[in-house]
């Protein structure tokens, strides 16, 4: 399959090509004769390009579908996550503020890690996307530097600069550009039923 651009450039120049034939077809009454006194000739090429603005045409479209629909199912994919995130952070922050479930807050953290791992493939193949998905995984880390027990040592006091608030920013102002391609019902559909994933 070819990249976008040299499709288009493709596309274009079978395009001048055939524009071209016409015009001298038109214009040189030599060239007029050649076609005509060969017949075959004239079909087999007319039929290629034909074809090959056909076949173009099709590629361009049919990538263009590819993008935007693959542009949804990573915005899927984004507001399931952000979802997810929202509940485990607020499990989490229950729980260093001594009110809250650990056992729960883990349940949290564990169902966010496992979103993370299943739409990792799919969030790995645009640099946006990829993006949003190593904000996922600092805020991971952060979840689980903060529900970690005390006597880990393995961890330095914050492991982020910013902690899990910045994290989380930083998680919802990368997934913007993915929902982005969302309709509002398409994101109802995949968050907490508030319209607003994380």
């Amino acid at each position: 399959m070819l990249h976008r651009w040299q499709a288009g450039v493709a596309a274009a120049i079978v395009t001048a090509l055939v524009l071209a034939l016409v015009l001298l077809e038109l214009l040189d009454a030599g060239v007029r004769r050649f076609w005509s006194d060969h017949s075959l000739t004239a079909d087999t090429v007319a039929g290629l390009l034909v074809v090959a603005i056909t076949v173009l045409v099709v590629d361009q479209v049919v990538r263009q579908r590819q993008v935007r629909d693959q542009g949804r199912a990573t915005g899927a994919h984004a507001a399931i996550m952000l979802t997810q995130a929202k509940r485990a952070v607020e499990a989490t922050l229950a729980v260093r503020d001594r009110d809250g479930d650990r056992v729960a807050a883990g349940d949290a953290v564990r169902t966010y890690l496992l979103v993370l791992l299943v739409g990792a493939p799919v969030l790995m193949e645009d640099r946006v996307a990829r993006r949003f998905l190593e904000q996922a995984q600092v805020l991971a880390a952060e979840l689980g530097r903060i529900l970690s027990p005390a006597d880990v040592g393995v961890l330095p006091a914050r492991a982020f600069a910013g902690g899990l608030d910045e994290a989380i920013e930083n998680l919802r102002s990368a997934a913007a550009p993915l929902l982005a391609a969302l309709s509002a019902e398409e994101r109802s559909a995949v968050t907490d039923g508030s319209g607003q994933a994380g």
